[in-house]
C-alpha cells in the first residue's frame, strides 16, 4: 500500500479522519555526505595512546586516512564515514591534524549522526552493507516519524496494521498485511490451560517451542523498527513480543517452560498473595485481579506485566509462548492502583481484538522460528464466550440529515465497506457488523459518524441552520442567571470560575463540615473533596490578588454546590467577598474602609423588588458579631458577614475587613412584579417619629411591628437617624423614622395625621414597650 500522499498530506488526513497527528518529525537530523565505511587497516597513533589511524575505504576510489578514538574500531568493520564536507548536527568535517596526523574525515557513532542520545562506540554496519552507500539511504533515516494522540475508544489503532487500516479507507487504497500462516506442530509437547475466570479470559491461546537458540541476536530491521517505536531491545524473545504488538496490536507474553510447574491457570490472585514483577518491584496482590500462575502460585498479572521468576533469559531454551484475550472490565485500574504501567496494559484497559489471539500467536511462533529455531508444539486453545457482533441498523436518510449531505445507498454500502464492515441492505436501511477489532461501535450515531470520517469534514458544507424564529415566553417573575451576573458586575464586582474541588480544609474552615465529599481520583493531592461552599474559592482568589498589590478587591462566583446526603444536593449559588475602599480612589469623597452595610445593601439591591430580611445569626465563615442569615419569606436563603478574625489570620487577610456573603441562586430568579400606582396630585407630609427603646431592642422587630400595623395612608417608613448620649439612658436608645403620608383622593387634614402617628406610638410601645422621646 502506497497511498499518493505526501508526509504532510498524510498527517492531515489522519487528523481530519480522527486520528491526531500529534508530531511528526524525521527519524534522524538532517545531514550530509554520511556513506557507509569498511575500516581496512587499523595502526596505533605514534602520539596518542588513544587513538588509532585508520584506512577506511569509502567508495571514493581510493582508501582514506582517518584517525578514530573509538574503542570499537578494528580492521574489517562497516561504520558510518563522514567525508570531507559533510555537515553533521553541529559541525562540518574538515581535513585535520590531529596529534600531528592527517585525518580526512570521520567513523561516527550513533550519536553523532543523531540516530541515538549516547554512543559509546562506533555504530557498528552489518557486514553487507554496500561500501559508500549513502548512510541515509541504508538506514532508512528520512523516513518521518509520526505521533498520534488517539482517543481511548479507538485502541484499534494502537498498532501498525490498524493505522494501515485506517490509511486504507481514508485514501481509498488496497492494504497489504502480513501474511499469517499457521505453523505446523513438530512436536507433541503441550501445556494444560485451565481458566477459571471464563468471563474476564474468553480466550486463551499458548503453545510451546523447545530447543531455541540462546545465543540468537535481533535482526537489525526488527531493532530498528523498534527503537524508532520508542522500545529498546532486551531479549530477542522479548523482542519479538513486542514487534507482534506494535505491528498486530496483540500483546503476548513468552514464560520460561523449565520454570513453570503444572498447568497454566488463569484466576483471581489471592488476597496478599506476592508477586516480583519484571520490573522487580513485589507486590501484594488483590482478589480482583487476574494472574496467570501454575501449581507454585501467581508467574504474571494478567494484561499487566510478567514476574521475574518465569521470566525469560539468555539461558532460556524452551518457552511457553501466551496471547489472549482479557476483558478490559478485569483489567482497567488495577496498573494505576499499583502505582505501574506497561504497553499492555494500556491496550487491555482500552481494549484488544477478541478475534487477534491465535494470528498473534502464529505471527510470533514463525518470527521465533526464523530467529531463534526451535521446535514448534500445537497450539493449545480455549475459548469461553467471546463479546457478541449484533448487526447495527443505520439509517441512510438519518445519516443524510445528521450530516448535512444526501448520500445515495451506493455511498453509503462503499464507504462503510472501505472499513471492512460487513454490510446488507434491506427494508431500506443498512444492517452493518462492525470487524471484531472495532468493539467502539454500537449504535446508529457511531455509524454516522464513521461515514463523515470517510467522506471528509473538509467535504461538508458549511451551511447556516433554517428554521422559523419564534420568541419563546417569558413572565416579568423569571430573572435569567446573566441578569444576576450583570447587575454584579455593575455593582463593580468581577466574576471568578473557581473549581469544585478543593482543599479540605477549606470546607473545615469555612462550613464547618468534616465530612465532605471525596474524590477518588482528584486532580491534585490538596483537591481532594467537592466544595459545600463557594467561599473557599473567593478567600483564595483574593489572596492570590493581595499577594500581587492589589488595594481593592471586589468578587463574585456563581457556581454549584455539593451537598452530601443519602442523594447529593448541588444548588447553584452566588457569593461575594468586599475588601479594600467602599468606592474607587477620588477627589470627591473621603477614603473609608468597605463595611459590613455596604455589602448588606448590595445584597438587598441584588433582592429588589423583593425586601430580604436580616437575623443576626452565627456562621463558621464569619464573625460571630457581625453575621446575619438573608431571610426571604421567613425562609432561609444566605448568609452574610465580616470574615472571622480567626480565618483573616490564617489566611495572611489582616490589613483590612473582609465582608462576603453567599446566597442560594434559586430565590433570585424568582422576583415579584412591580405593581403600578396612581399617583396622587395631594401634597405629601412628613411627620417624624422619635422613640426610646431598650438598647437590645432590634430594629428589624421594630419595623416588622409597624408594617404589619400600617395605617392606609402611610407610604413610607424609614429610619434616619439613630441616638445615644446626653439625655438618654446609658441602656437606651433614640431611633427616628420618618414618616411619609399621601392620600390619592384628597388632601389629609391633622385629625387624620396624628390618628396615623398616635396608632404608630401605640403599637410600638405595646409590642416592643418604646416610649415617645421628648
Amino acid at each position: 500500500m502506497n497511498p499518493p500522499l505526501s508526509s504532510g498530506e498524510l498527517a492531515h488526513a489522519l487528523t481530519m479522519a480522527g486520528l491526531e497527528v500529534e508530531a511528526m518529525e524525521a527519524v534522524a537530523p538532517l545531514f550530509t555526505h554520511v556513506v557507509v565505511g569498511e575500516v581496512l587497516a587499523v595502526s596505533p597513533h605514534p602520539n596518542a595512546d588513544r587513538l588509532n589511524i585508520c584506512r577506511v575505504d569509502g567508495g571514493q576510489g581510493e582508501a582514506l586516512q582517518i584517525v578514530c578514538g573509538a574503542p570499537n574500531v578494528r580492521p574489517g568493520i562497516k561504520a558510518p564515514c563522514a567525508l570531507v564536507g559533510a555537515t553533521l548536527p553541529g559541525m562540518t568535517i574538515k581535513p585535520a591534524k590531529l596529534r600531528g596526523v592527517e585525518s580526512y574525515g570521520m567513523l561516527c557513532s550513533a550519536k553523532e549522526i543523531g540516530v541515538a542520545a549516547e554512543g559509546a562506540g562506533l555504530l557498528l554496519l552489518a557486514e553487507d552493507a554496500p561500501v559508500g552507500m549513502d548512510i541515509r539511504a541504508y538506514l532508512a533515516l528520512d523516513d518521518q516519524s509520526f505521533t498520534l494522540k488517539l482517543t481511548p475508544n479507538r485502541s484499534d489503532c494502537l498498532s501498525v496494521a490498524g493505522v494501515a487500516r485506517e490509511v486504507a479507507a481514508i485514501t481509498d487504497c488496497a492494504i497489504a498485511l502480513p501474511e499469517i500462516a499457521p505453523s505446523g506442530a513438530e512436536i507433541d509437547d503441550q501445556r494444560r490451560v485451565v481458566i477459571k475466570a471464563p468471563s474476564d479470559c474468553p480466550r486463551y491461546c499458548g503453545r510451546v517451542i523447545r530447543g531455541i537458540n540462546a545465543a540468537a541476536e535481533t535482526p537489525r530491521w526488527m531493532a530498528q523498527r523498534l527503537e524508532r517505536s520508542g522500545l529498546r531491545c532486551v531479549h530477542p524473545l522479548v523482542d519479538i513480543t513486542n514487534y507482534v504488538m506494535l505491528e498486530l496490536g496483540q500483546p503476548l507474553h513468552a514464560f520460561d517452560l523449565d520454570r513453570l510447574d503444572g498447568d497454566v491457570t488463569v484466576r483471581f490472585a489471592r488476597p496478599g498473595e506476592p508477586l516480583v514483577l519484571l520490573n522487580e518491584r513485589t507486590v501484594a496482590l488483590e482478589d480482583d485481579m487476574l494472574v496467570i500462575a501454575d501449581d507454585r502460585g501467581a508467574q504474571a498479572l494478567a494484561g499487566m506485566m510478567g514476574g521475574v521468576h518465569s521470566a525469560v533469559t539468555g539461558a532460556t531454551r524452551d518457552i511457553f509462548l501466551e496471547s489472549a484475550f482479557f476483558n478490559p472490565s478485569a483489567i482497567i485500574g488495577k496498573s494505576r492502583r499499583l502505582g505501574m504501567s506497561s504497553d499492555s496494559a494500556y491496550r487491555f484497559e482500552r481494549g484488544v481484538d477478541f478475534a487477534l489471539a491465535r494470528n498473534a500467536l502464529e505471527r510470533a511462533t514463525r518470527l521465533v522460528s526464523e530467529i531463534c529455531g526451535g521446535r514448534v508444539g500445537p497450539v493449545t486453545e480455549v475459548t469461553g464466550e467471546l463479546p457478541p457482533r449484533n448487526p447495527i441498523v443505520l439509517r441512510r436518510e438519518r445519516a443524510s440529515k445528521v450530516i448535512g449531505v444526501e448520500f445515495s445507498a451506493e455511498q453509503v454500502s462503499a464507504l462503510l465497506a472501505r472499513l471492512r464492515f460487513q454490510v446488507e441492505e434491506r427494508n431500506g436501511a443498512h444492517h452493518v457488523i462492525p470487524p471484531s477489532y472495532r468493539f467502539d461501535l454500537a449504535i446508529e450515531e457511531d455509524l454516522i459518524e464513521e461515514l463523515v470520517r470517510l467522506y471528509g469534514y473538509d467535504n461538508v458544507p458549511a451551511l447556516l441552520p433554517q428554521g422559523k424564529e419564534q420568541l419563546s415566553p417569558r413572565t416579568e417573575s423569571a430573572r435569567p442567571v446573566h441578569e444576576i451576573r450583570s447587575f454584579m458586575i455593575m455593582q463593580d464586582y468581577q466574576e471568578i470560575v473557581s473549581y469544585s474541588f478543593v482543599e479540605a480544609e477549606w470546607e473545615a474552615d469555612f462550613a464547618a463540615n468534616l465530612q465532605p465529599i471525596r474524590l477518588q481520583n482528584p486532580i491534585a493531592a490538596h483537591l481532594a473533596v467537592m466544595r459545600s461552599t463557594l467561599l473557599g474559592g473567593l478567600v483564595d482568589t483574593l489572596r492570590f490578588n493581595l499577594n500581587r498589590s492589589q488595594e481593592r478587591v471586589r468578587l463574585f462566583e456563581i457556581g454549584r454546590c455539593f451537598l452530601p446526603g443519602k442523594d447529593i444536593s448541588q444548588p447553584l449559588r452566588v457569593a461575594g467577598l468586599a475588601y479594600g475602599a467602599a468606592r474607587p480612589e477620588q477627589w470627591g469623597e473621603a477614603k473609608r474602609e468597605v463595611d459590613f452595610y455596604d455589602v448588606k445593601g448590595d445584597v438587598e439591591a441584588l433582592f429588589w423588588p423583593d425586601s430580604p430580611r436580616f437575623k443576626a445569626a452565627n456562621h463558621p465563615a464569619f464573625h460571630p458579631g457581625q453575621c446575619a442569615s438573608v431571610m426571604l419569606d421567613d425562609t432561609i436563603v444566605g448568609w452574610i458577614g465580616v470574615l472571622h478574625p480567626r480565618w483573616r489570620q490564617k489566611y495572611d487577610l489582616m490589613t483590612g475587613p473582609v465582608v462576603g456573603f453567599e446566597l442560594e441562586l434559586a430565590p433570585l430568579l424568582q422576583r415579584t412584579p412591580p405593581h403600578c400606582h396612581e399617583v396622587s396630585k395631594f401634597p405629601p407630609v412628613r411627620r417624624d417619629l422619635a422613640v426610646v427603646v431598650d438598647e437590645k431592642v432590634n430594629l428589624q422587630n421594630m419595623l416588622d411591628v409597624m408594617l404589619d400595623n400600617l395605617p392606609d395612608v402611610v407610604s413610607d417608613l424609614t429610619l434616619f437617624d439613630v441616638y445615644r448620649g446626653k439625655g438618654i439612658d446609658s441602656d437606651k436608645k433614640s431611633l427616628a423614622f420618618r414618616v411619609m403620608m399621601q392620600d390619592t383622593r384628597k388632601t389629609l387634614n391633622d385629625e387624620e395625621i396624628d390618628a396615623a402617628m398616635a396608632r404608630l406610638v401605640d403599637v410600638l410601645s405595646d409590642r416592643i414597650g418604646a416610649e415617645l422621646r421628648n
